[in-house]
């Protein structure tokens, strides 16, 4: 794997030299934008707007308009601004993982440890869990800076990005329901149907089914088989009465169990 960045964990007057690597892969089928009149690809290409003309990423720049005159930007000056967050991962806090909502969880991270950092790095692991705490950093990453916990998983300590309270969007124009007339035995029986359905989680039994089912259709496609539409089954009772329903889904549940 290749870093994504290096720099280190501060932690109090600790720091820890580590390297960041990406902890996840991206699972459906890579598909191009093609012409269709003759299926050559699509290219996006960088154009300057007043010339109409291509340009070269090593001639690309970036900059900030202030006050209608265009700031121009390097690589040192990102990191002037801030030496410290451009190359730290920096523990502000500690809390309990479960106070953190999953909304605000982002993109998982590996981190690694330089081999002079290596007892530092445990250390840090085995007080998260002796304490059953996460640990809350920020860091500057490609000129973004991100609020992320730090975990242990296994042997590993592990980045999770997350999202600051400003980037959750505002719900309350929603028109979600308060209240509704439910039964207390409609909601008994939903409660069964969940225990039915409950058990112990484990991601190895969820599979990303759509892709594969998607690439055989492709196989197919270029073979010249045509695939038939097939229909979408309803599994529930055509009943609009809702205890119908949860009746139906439960024997469905049953079903699915014995065979």
């Amino acid at each position: 794997m290749k870093a994504v960045w290096t720099g280190w964990i501060w932690f109090g007057l600790v720091n820890i030299p580590i390297k960041l690597y990406s902890a996840v892969r991206d699972s459906e089928l890579d598909f191009d934008f093609l012409d269709k009149k003759d299926h050559s690809r699509i290219r996006y290409l960088r154009v300057n707007e007043k010339t109409g003309k291509e340009v070269a990423w090593s001639n690309i720049i970036r900059g900030y308009k202030l006050n209608n005159k265009w700031v121009v930007l390097d690589e040192a000056d990102f990191e002037k601004a801030s030496p410290r967050q451009t190359k730290a991962i920096e523990i502000s806090d500690f809390v309990e993982e479960k106070e953190i909502d999953s909304l605000y969880y982002e993109m998982p991270y590996y981190l690694e440890p330089e081999t002079s950092g290596a007892k530092a790095y445990v250390l840090l692991r085995e007080a998260l869990k002796k304490t059953g705490k996460v640990a809350v950093a920020s860091y500057v990453m490609r000129t973004k800076q991100s609020l992320a916990v730090i975990k242990p998983m296994d042997q590993m300590l592990v980045l999770v990005r997350i999202r600051f309270r400003e980037e959750i969007r505002d719900h309350s124009d929603l028109k979600i329901p308060a209240r509704a007339d439910i039964k207390p035995s409609e909601l008994k029986m939903a409660v069964t149907l969940i225990n039915q359905y409950s058990k112990p989680f484990n991601i190895d039994s969820y599979k990303d089914t759509y892709s594969a089912h998607l690439l055989k259709l492709i196989k197919a496609k270029a073979k010249g088989i045509k695939t038939p539409e097939p229909a979408l089954r309803v599994v529930h009772s055509k009943n609009r009465d809702l205890m119908d329903q949860l009746k139906a889904s439960l024997n469905h549940g049953k079903r699915k169990k014995a065979s």
